[in-house]
């Protein structure tokens, strides 16, 4: 299989974390760029910052998904089923997590890791070649990857290493302890910190973190640490500062060309064809042609009457040219049962490219992993309100805004909601417009229902018999036995594993 892009040379190639094997970094890879070397010119920095922003593309050591491939996200959650496992998602809920599983469950740990490793060598060293505000936003970048990155081990691991330092400043035999989840968040929201204070004023669009990027994920740590006040005030700044809108046409957040034009996305994994393309086939052969990510008919169930995102963003049979169905010939109208579609659940509509037809090997393209909405911002500034103040009209004006966006068009919520029935409402809302963008499984788990919602989840009515598995050490994935075994002894693994 064919890699889906060319890494730009980084700075440094590390494994992971500090207490990698000192015999493997004794050799400087012959395709990167050494240290000794490296750190001469302007063009060194610019060249190092984007080796950062690489690091969005990472393998999840499985087949056809990269790390951030949203969708695959869903397979974990009571949202999607994945026929090939991508991410690991259906294993993690049939077979359970444990030290040793694959894919996103070491992956993102390894991942997450190595990109850490960069950005604290680019911290140490980007100074030597640039100053003034060049500097300042630059190291405000890195500042919000790294915040990035943390905020993500928290969520999933929760407990885990903390690390700041240049890596080649410290002994690589050392050992590292993790730290409690309290002390990741915390550095999390002071990298994002660093980074709002340095990063420009701007809407986003090249790919580049801005301010309000950060802004964003700071509110999501926020909520992860249930302050609501904090994180009203700061979702509530975001929308003041009236840089971003919600997209009239929702579909278009999800393909190419309406992704340039949108502005309502705040954040993405960018890609442009021809040479930054998805890993190993075009996401609409995974979604479409092989249908990798199923809805539910619980996630189906969700959708108010007359709701037109159930539609934009699902097939259902009977579905043909005329309501985008990409194939022609014998399978021109949509079936359950035929082509990798799996009777008792629903193909994928979102992301795919309008036009594109018969998606298979050789189909092309490019759309972006959109990671952070404007849509999110007032669903999140909705739920923060309601927690800290109850359903008041702001809370009512923000999701009710999400609701009536030209194209979905939804009713406004009933007056006089309790707080309790409001939270419901902002759930439902969440469920429904993010569904296939990767979040319903990190709401599950930030609100404690996780185990209610997974386990003993019965993903396809036609299999009542098959069911999913959420016990609670699932709230603190495991870390990889292979970090334990590389840090002994001082890295202990999470409770129950």
């Amino acid at each position: 299989m064919k890699k889906f892009f060319r890494y730009i040379p980084l700075v440094i190639v590390l494994i992971v974390t500090a207490s990698c094997n000192k015999s493997f970094l004794d050799r400087t890879p012959p395709d990167k760029l050494a240290t000794t070397t490296f750190w001469k010119t302007e063009s060194d920095a610019d060249l190092a910052l984007t080796g950062l922003y690489n690091y969005m593309y990472a393998s999840s050591g499985g087949y056809a998904t990269s790390q951030f491939q949203v969708v695959a996200w869903d397979n974990f959650s009571d949202d999607s089923y994945g026929q090939y496992n991508y991410g690991g998602g259906t294993s993690a809920l049939t077979a359970g997590i444990t030290p040793q599983s694959g894919d996103f469950v070491y992956a993102y740990y390894a991942n997450s890791y190595q990109a850490i490793a960069a950005i604290n060598s680019f911290l140490a060293n980007v100074g030597k070649v640039l100053s003034g505000d060049k500097l300042k936003q630059y190291k405000g970048e890195a500042f919000f990857l790294r915040g990035f990155y943390y905020l993500w081990l928290a969520q999933l691991y929760g407990n885990t290493i903390i690390t700041t330092e240049d890596p080649f400043s410290i002994d690589f035999k050392s050992t590292k302890a993790k730290s409690d989840k309290a002390d990741v968040l915390k550095q999390a929201v002071a990298d994002l910190d660093s980074a709002i204070a340095s990063l420009p004023a701007s809407a986003y669009g090249d790919g580049h973190a801005v301010k309000s990027t950060a802004q964003g994920y700071k509110v999501r740590a926020l909520l992860v640490q249930e302050k609501w006040a904090d994180a009203a005030s700061l979702a509530k700044q975001v929308i003041s500062d009236n840089l971003y809108s919600l997209n009239p046409d929702y579909s278009a957040n999800f393909y190419k060309s309406g992704q340039n034009a949108s502005k309502e996305i705040m954040f993405s994994v960018k890609y442009q064809l021809p040479n930054i393309q998805h890993q190993d086939v075009a996401l609409a052969v995974s979604l479409q042609r092989w249908k990798g990510e199923l809805a539910t008919q619980d996630l189906i169930n969700e959708y108010e009457a007359g709701d037109p995102r159930k539609t934009m963003t699902f097939f259902f049979p009977g579905d043909t040219e005329a309501q985008g169905w990409p194939f022609t010939g014998d399978l021109a109208v949509a079936t359950p049962g035929k082509d990798s579609w799996i009777t008792g659940y629903y193909c994928v509509k979102k992301w795919l490219t309008p036009g594109m037809v018969n998606p298979d090997y050789g189909a092309l393209d490019d759309n972006d992993y959109v990671l952070l909405r404007f849509a999110d911002i007032k669903l999140m500034y909705a739920e923060a309100q309601n927690e800290a103040a109850g359903a008041d009209a702001t809370v009512y004006q923000q999701i009710n805004e999400v609701r009536a966006r030209p194209g979905v068009n939804m009713a406004a919520l009933p007056a006089g909601l309790t707080k309790d029935q409001m939270r419901e409402r902002i759930r439902h809302e969440r469920r429904v417009e993010f569904a296939m963008e990767g979040l319903r499984y990190h709401d599950l788990r930030r609100w404690h229902i996780a185990k209610q919602k997974l386990n003993g989840f019965v993903p396809n009515p036609l299999a009542p018999d098959v069911k999913t598995k959420y016990e609670d050490k699932y709230d603190f994935w495991p870390l990889p036995q292979t970090e334990i075994d590389r840090n002994q002894p001082d890295l202990i693994q999470n409770p129950g594993y």
